[in-house]
Order: structure tokens, then sequence, then C-alpha cells
């Protein structure tokens, strides 16, 4: 259950060069109250969101607990976050209008602060106008539409106020000849760790690569790498890449330590994180397309199964697929 305890509205409108910060909490009408709900909804589900933790010297981390502690109100506190973004934003080189929701909520009984930075996207409304001659209608573009219950947000950082551990979707911006996340890098000064989305990502082409990298089938491999996934994650909610990589290379130490090795560099040295389900139903089933374009989604427990498939390297070079003991075949 959610229950939005407060909330606040800043914008900054690089557009036309006018920011306004709001001086008063907004209303919660039940309308608000479920466009919040149902964004912070979307947001704990997304696979792509990071976890962070704030570095020991913070000046974020710092500024929430005062907040926390009642020495300082939530307007000031909401202010001060979103000044600082704007001065971060001012120094990248393509400055977007945005709107910064700021929320204290309640989501499942925890205490969460919310940040949510919505990128103001271009969209088409109506516009009514009074003519000697009558009612004009017109349709005229509008710069500050902000998503919809069916999008996502840009960008956002939600943090347990009980153990400060966010949970956070950064864009990268270009700052000064690098490319920087403003939200973890400058604005909450946090460390990431891989996404669900990276871990799966990587684990399934690093796997392909190493495998190649020895002459060996990288299609099977990825594969193999899916197997593992998909059973593990049955008893399971953490993904060990390393621990993946054993499973899939055993018995070839060699490749064993380039894979590793490939995943050290990643930044994958401790257990992912993973949400059971919807990893289950990613890694249900591998889908490949060849080079004629036929495509196949073959069930993950089925691909090393040569009672229903089988692929053959044939003498030019070339691979056939046969597909067994088929009952029925539909059209989709």
């Amino acid at each position: 259950m959610i229950t939005i305890e407060k909330a606040i509205l800043h914008v900054l409108d690089f557009h036309s060069g006018v920011t306004v910060y709001s001086e008063q909490e907004m209303d919660l009408q039940e309308s608000i109250q479920t466009f919040l709900q149902k964004h912070i909804e979307k947001s704990l589900a997304r696979q792509d969101a990071q976890q962070g933790s704030f570095y020991p010297d913070s000046a974020c981390k710092v500024k929430l607990e005062a907040y926390k502690n009642g020495e300082c109100s939530f307007v000031a506190f909401s202010q001060e976050i979103t000044k600082h973004l704007e001065n971060a934003l001012l120094h990248t080189e393509d400055v977007a209008s945005t709107d910064v929701l700021i929320l204290d909520a309640m989501v499942d009984e925890q205490r969460k602060l919310i940040l949510f930075k919505c990128n103001n996207h271009v969209g088409y409304v109506h516009q009514i106008h009074q003519t000697e001659q009558g009612v004009q209608n017109e349709i005229i573009n509008h710069y500050a539409i902000m998503p919809n219950l069916s999008q996502r947000m840009d960008e956002f950082a939600i943090i347990d106020m009980s153990t400060l551990q966010i949970t956070l979707v950064a864009k990268k911006y270009p700052m000064e000849g690098s490319s920087v996340q403003l939200l973890p890098e400058i604005i909450l000064e946090c460390s990431t760790q891989p996404s669900q989305k990276e871990a799966l990502k990587s684990l399934e082409k690093t796997t392909a690569e190493v495998a190649e990298s020895f002459g060996q089938d990288g299609v099977a491999a990825a594969a193999a790498a899916k197997n593992y996934v998909a059973e593990h994650m049955e008893i399971s909610n953490e993904l060990d890449l390393k621990r993946a990589g054993e499973e899939v290379f055993k018995d070839q130490p060699a490749m064993q330590a380039d894979y590793n090795r490939r995943i050290e560099e990643q930044g994958f040295d401790q257990p992912v994180q993973m949400d059971q389900e919807t990893t289950l139903k990613k890694v249900a089933k591998h889908k490949l397309k060849t080079d004629t374009g036929i495509e196949l989604a073959i069930p993950t427990d089925y691909f090393d199964n040569t009672q229903f498939v089988e692929f053959y390297n044939e003498a030019d070079g070339t691979i056939s697929i046969t597909l067994k003991h088929i009952a029925s075949i539909i059209n989709k």
C-alpha cells in the first residue's frame, strides 16, 4: 500500500528561462494521489533500476538526515535539493527543461523519500479562443507535458528513510567533456550497483563472447546461462554471475578464468538482487534470429534437449536447425 504524506513540485523551465520554486506543498487530491502512486509502483518494479548507498561524506545525506530529524522543513529541504539539481543541469551541454517532484511517502509501511525528475516533453493539446466571429478551437504544441500513467518517469531516486538505501534510474549527461550521471554522482553522492537488467544482459553477452573466443558455440553458451538462471531463480532471489559462469564453463578452467576476469571488470563482484517472477519470465525463452530473417523463440529448458531441437554444423560452414515432435502448428 502506498500513501503520499507530502508532495511538492518545482519547475525548471530552461526553455523560457523561468524557474519556479513552490513555496507550498501540493494539494493531494485523489487524482493526484493516484498519479503519484502509479508512478511509484512503476518505478519500484523497473528492472533497470540500480541500488545505491550514500558516500560517508555525502552532502545530500546530511540534508536528508536534517529533514528526517525535524531540523529542516519539507519545503526548504526540497528547494535545496532542486537548486542543486538546477545548478548541475546548467553545466550540462544539452539543458532540458524539467519538473521536479519530491515526495514523502509510506510504501508498505516503510517511509520513503522520492525524487522524480520529469523532462518536459512536447505534446499536443487543445486551446480555445474567443474571437469576434465566435469560438475557435485549435491544436497547439505544449512544452511541459508530464508522463501519463502508461509511461515511466525519466529519472528517479527512492530513498528508504530507515536504511538510507537508494533505488534509482539515472541518465547520463554530457558535461565538460565527459558523461555524467547527475543523480548519483552529483546530487545524491552515492555509489551504485549494476541493475537486474544489466546483470542478465551481461551474463548472456559475456558467456557468448567467452565461448566464441575459445572456438565454441556462443549461442549454446548464452542459452546455458539462461537455463542456469531459470533453475536458480526458483530457489533464490540472488544471481551470482561468477557462480553462473562456473556452471556454464564446468571443467573448463581457462574459460572460467577469462569469464571471471570480464565479469569483474564490469563490476559484478557481488551477487545481484533480482525480482524472481520477472526474471523467470525473461529467461523462459531463448530468441534466435538467423541471417535469412527467420526468428525462433525456443523454451530455455528445451534448448539443449535433442528430442525437441537439434543443431547441426554442415560441411559448408552453415548451421541447420531441426524441430522435432511437433503435434500442431498455429499461425500467429
